[in-house]
């Protein structure tokens, strides 16, 4: 369903017109002049049809307006030339009077459409700094591979899907990487943070309101639900949203429909929900604060993201892809990690995840002035480390070969070779290293 205004001053043609569109299953308001279309917010609308001659103007005038909204002219035989020449300036098509429903219906599809490619044009605009976390999600281990097995199943279908996880492991990567998995990935991606909003405007925010809903509303607006019909809907934070903006969500999920604000009217959406949180929903639900019935209509399929501390294995591969992302931010190559640097961050407990984790590389990159990245560089804390000793009853012959291994080669091989050389992962390596005391010269490998 489209949002579309109307502008045309015969009443007969405006009629029948209007009800072309609504059988073709859009939503139509309007107008009879040119100044009565400033009663409308024209961000609002996904197309204007408007006739060229109308009272108080010209329909071109309203081209300047409607910004990055499309408008089709409708205009009779005599004024085709004007059409052409507002075509120049801006316009999408022209129609010329009289015409067939079909013809009608078949321009204004074809519009929408191109208007629809280029919003996701747009959209992947915007998020070219962020491109690497729709091309895929960078992590081996068992918990990051369960995690991508679980979004290729469900990516392909509709399901509604509650992703799990702490602050900073990358929940909405999650949501996108299932949203361009799916039959959706040309519609829209509409992201939402509700604990960003405040209280008194997330109903709004999300649904819409009338003109003159309350104090403020001055135009009607399109709330994000319908801005992402016949795409997906990411509802971050969702465990913030208050009481009665969970029922109109939980009226989205069970009936895929919506109501403004202000009206009593409801509308039709087309819209796939994926919802994150960082609480703890269950226990919510058993304190009353979050809807058991909206709960379960979220967690029709559920992915937990590990926290970065519980996939430490996956942090020089990360933290390399990041270095690389840094560096083309800012333009600069041949950046390197040292040896004391991964070190450092395998034994970094990460409270704020991978964005703690980006944030310190990237300040890194910034300050680096030879491309070395040190551990002073990161600047994160590290609690100190106590060298623990087996017992010699403990000592056997696998640690005393760990030993005389690491001893012989760790003058001409770098850490990452030396664990795959003795078939453990880099951050075994850097704990058997801190237990049997085996701390790596400085500047070798």
């Amino acid at each position: 369903m489209s949002r579309i205004l109307l502008v045309e001053d015969e009443s007969v043609l405006r009629g029948e017109i209007k009800r072309s569109l609504i059988r073709a299953g859009h939503d139509v308001d309007e107008a009879v002049s040119l100044g009565e279309d400033r009663a409308f917010q024209l961000s609002d609308f996904e197309l204007v049809l408007t006739d060229v001659r109308l009272p108080g103007g010209s329909g071109v005038e309203l081209l300047e307006a409607a910004g990055h909204v499309p408008v089709l002219l409708m205009t009779s035989f005599g004024t085709v030339k004007s059409a052409v020449d507002a075509m120049k300036q801006g316009a999408a098509d022209y129609i010329a009077k009289p015409f067939e429903p079909d013809e009608l219906e078949l321009a204004v599809h074809r519009i929408l459409r191109e208007q629809q490619l280029r919003r996701k044009a747009r959209g992947l605009k915007r998020d070219v700094s962020q491109v690497w976390a729709i091309e895929g999600i960078v992590g081996t281990c068992k918990a990051m591979q369960g995690v991508l097995h679980r979004i290729e199943r469900v990516a392909c279908t509709d399901a509604t899907v509650l992703i799990l996880g702490e602050s900073g492991t990358g929940k909405e990567l999650v949501a996108r990487a299932i949203h361009e998995g799916s039959r959706r990935k040309e519609g829209p991606f509409v992201a939402v943070n509700c604990a960003a909003i405040p209280d008194n405007l997330i109903e709004s925010e999300l649904f819409g309101h009338e003109k003159g809903a309350f104090t403020g509303a001055v135009h009607r607006h399109i709330g994000l639900v319908e801005s992402a019909h016949e795409g997906t809907l990411f509802l971050d934070e969702v465990g913030e949203l208050p009481a009665s903006a969970q029922a109109r969500l939980l009226r989205v999920l069970q009936e895929q429909e919506i109501r403004h604000v202000g009206s009593s009217k409801t509308r039709q959406v087309d819209v796939r929900v994926l919802a994150a949180t960082h609480r703890d929903l269950p226990q919510m639900v058993a304190r009353g604060t979050f809807r058991e019935d909206l709960f379960y209509r979220l967690k029709v399929v559920d992915v937990r993201v590990p926290a970065l501390r519980e996939r430490a294995d996956d942090i020089p591969e990360l933290a390399t892809f990041l270095l690389r992302k840094a560096g083309a931010k800012v333009g600069r190559s041949g950046l390197e990690l040292t040896e004391e640097a991964l070190d450092a961050m395998l034994a970094h407990r990460w409270p704020g995840n991978v964005r703690e984790l980006e944030n310190a590389i990237e300040r890194a990159v910034i300050l680096s002035e030879d491309g070395q990245i040190t551990p002073e560089l990161l600047g994160i804390e590290i609690e100190t480390l106590h060298v623990v000793r087996e017992p010699e009853s403990d000592e056997g012959a696998l640690a005393e070969y760990f030993r005389h291994f690491v001893l012989k080669h760790q003058s001409h091989l770098s850490e990452t070779e030396i664990a795959r050389r003795l078939g453990i992962s880099r951050k075994a390596l850097w704990e058997r290293r801190r237990r049997y005391g085996m701390v790596r010269p400085k500047n070798k490998g």
